[in-house]
């Protein structure tokens, strides 16, 4: 197949600018991710620069404007791996990457304007993007959870490819006779390069959208899900969670306990140091919970200043011993506000499916008369709705 290379230059500057619009839009709308802007900059800078090596068809061409064209296209290259690496929250390699920028333009005006060697410049600049591709796709080719794995994949093996084609052009033109080669000539390697530098254009961005999708999905999902303030679960998602335990806890013939908890005097708080304070209690309270809980207790906010907690394959015994954990601990570490200590208590109510049965709102409603009479007696104390006269009666 003939495969015209001026066509192919004009199809990679048109795409990687219409890629550059999409990505600006998508940035516009999600502004919480990373390296959207990095990837819109780049696909700008790469159609620029494509743009310019297609102006010089014939030789001698425009010299500066040649060394444009690679300097454009090794910016947005450099700039594509940067917002990977903001993407991932990583450290950004720009001093790095910004040598590398460096070399592709100061070997291009040394081997074009000073010491004319169109064999030599291609060589160099060929390892340049190499190496940058390379690096693209060593960040992405990594282990992560699915359904991210297959974004991170694809656009890391279209960089890996991207990468090996570049190798090879700069292995093909280095031992290529003196004087044959030049970027619109036969070589075979040319015609490659672009056409697979069309196709991988696509698959990037595709990738790298199909990654901001994922990541979108996933901050909807904990928005969803979460309580903005605490960061511990909300309410519909406790509901949600609590049916599930439930099911478990009667497959497997597991225990399954509650703990309704309640910040004592919270009113008292935000009257005395502002609601900002109160706040920071509420904060204070999930982290000093989430020492305390396994990674496979649910910990939410029922509403207010209560909280719910939810303890799958525990019993009443060992329930009641891990509120008392987290009465003691929130108890003894007092919330530091622009210099004061703000000291709170707790209280808490317990019940078990071992005397009420796996009824999760029978469970509820006991875990939270329990809390109500600790509440009534006094605060900053656990009761165990088993051993509440009322449970006699039940």
């Amino acid at each position: 197949m003939n495969l015209d290379l001026r066509t192919m230059m004009v199809m990679i500057a048109v795409l990687s600018f219409l890629f550059s619009v999409l990505l600006a839009v998508a940035s516009l709308h999600a502004r919480g991710i990373r390296g959207l802007r990095h990837w819109a900059l780049a696909s700008l800078l790469i159609s620029l620069g494509s743009g310019l090596a297609y102006t010089q068809q014939f030789p001698p061409g425009n010299g500066w404007a040649i060394v444009a064209g690679a300097t454009l296209v090794a910016s947005g290259s450099a700039l594509q791996l940067l917002g990977i690496q903001a993407f991932k929250t990583q450290f950004s390699q720009w001093h790095i990457l910004s040598l590398a920028v460096a070399l592709v333009a100061g070997q291009s005006i040394w081997f074009t304007i000073v010491h004319p060697d169109v064999q030599l410049r291609a060589t160099v600049n060929s390892i340049a993007f190499a190496a940058i591709y390379f690096a693209c796709a060593r960040a992405l080719l990594i282990p992560i959870d699915s359904p991210e794995r297959i974004a991170h994949w694809l656009t890391g093996a279209s960089f890996a490819l991207l990468s090996l084609v570049y190798g090879a052009r700069a292995i093909t033109i280095f031992f290529a006779p003196a004087n044959s080669y030049g970027l619109y000539n036969p070589l075979p390697i040319n015609p490659v390069m672009f056409f697979t530098g069309s196709i991988t254009q696509l698959f990037l961005t595709f990738g790298f959208v199909l990654m901001v999708n994922y990541r979108m999905a996933f901050e909807l999902e904990g928005l969803a899900t979460t309580d903005p303030l605490t960061g511990a679960w909300n309410r519909r998602s406790l509901e949600h969670e609590f049916q599930r335990l439930l099911a478990r806890s009667a497959r497997h013939h597991e225990t399954l306990s509650v703990m309704m908890l309640d910040i004592d005097y919270f009113k008292s708080i935000n009257d005395d140091y502002g609601h900002q304070a109160g706040d920071e209690v509420l904060r204070q309270l999930v982290v000093n919970a989430k020492i305390e809980i396994r990674i496979d207790d649910y910990l939410a906010r029922y509403g207010g200043e209560e909280f719910c907690l939810l303890l799958p394959s525990t019993t009443e015994e060992d329930a009641k011993n891990l509120a008392e954990r987290l009465r003691l601990s929130y108890l003894e570490k007092p919330i530091r506000w622009h210099g004061i200590a703000v000291t709170s208590s707790i209280s808490i109510g317990v019940a078990s499916s071992e005397h009420i049965g796996l009824n999760g709102a029978l469970l509820l409603e006991a875990a939270d008369n329990a809390l109500y009479q600790a509440k009534q007696t006094g605060r900053n104390k656990v009761v165990i709705f088993s051993d509440m006269p009322e449970a006699m009666t039940a």
